[in-house]
């Protein structure tokens, strides 16, 4: 009689099920203006679309400003590529200057998942909050981000070598940076929020990221 694989079957799906995946945060302890942190690249940021995504935890609130991704070159006076919280706690991009805002439900204690798309020929930005989509903005259509510059987390640097305020540094938690040079459909944004394993950003895959830290920054790992 034929016998069926069936053992070997159950001993796969368990140790699928039981696999855990550590994952890096980024805790930032307190207001500073000299920690932060410096992600190493996979590629030049030479960018006409990208997504972007993170998980963020934070309890400032208020009238403040909180930086939570500079991009900068030695070129621009401006950042290249800007995710901020404003003083009025909307979510906004910048690209070299200009940007958009976005009324969603604020960042707090609770870890939140937070993705941003953008699209030179379209010329509209997207962000998503916990898996759910906002609407659309347009913002510099036909633009390019150039590449050369560093990426910061923690700090906004107001020129190329820092500069930075400690009055609009983060304070939290960041975990699960991941960056691709093109739009990701919504159903992908989705299974990220979700925790599915889809393919690593190609700028920035967080599973395998070099990270460069200073000052009062802990990196710690945490198992999901």
């Amino acid at each position: 009689m034929m016998q069926l694989p069936v053992v070997f079957f159950l001993v796969t799906t368990f140790s699928v099920l039981t696999g855990a995946v550590t994952m890096k945060t980024l805790i930032f302890p307190k207001a500073t203006n000299d920690s932060y942190v410096e992600l190493v690249r996979l590629k030049p940021l030479a960018l006409d679309a990208f997504t972007l995504c993170m998980r963020v935890a934070t309890e400032l609130k208020g009238e403040r400003e909180v930086i939570l991704f500079a991009y900068r070159t030695r070129e621009n006076v401006n950042d290249e590529l800007k995710v901020w919280r404003k003083f009025d706690g909307r979510l906004s991009l910048f690209l070299s200057g200009d940007g958009v805002a976005f009324d969603l439900p604020q960042l707090e204690a609770l870890e939140t998942h937070l993705c941003i798309t953008w699209d030179s020929s379209s010329g509209l930005a997207t962000m998503y909050h916990n898996g759910r989509k906002s609407l659309s903005k347009p913002c510099r259509q036909g633009h390019y981000v150039r590449s050369g510059g560093k990426v910061i987390l923690g700090q906004d640097p107001d020129t190329y070598d820092g500069e930075f305020d400690q009055s609009q540094s983060f304070v939290g938690e960041i975990s699960d940076v991941n960056m691709w040079d093109t739009v990701l459909p919504y159903s992908t944004i989705q299974e990220l929020y979700s925790g599915k394993r889809v393919q690593p950003g190609n700028i920035f895959d967080w599973r395998a990221i070099e990270l460069e830290s200073y000052g009062a920054v802990h990196v710690a790992t945490r198992e999901l």
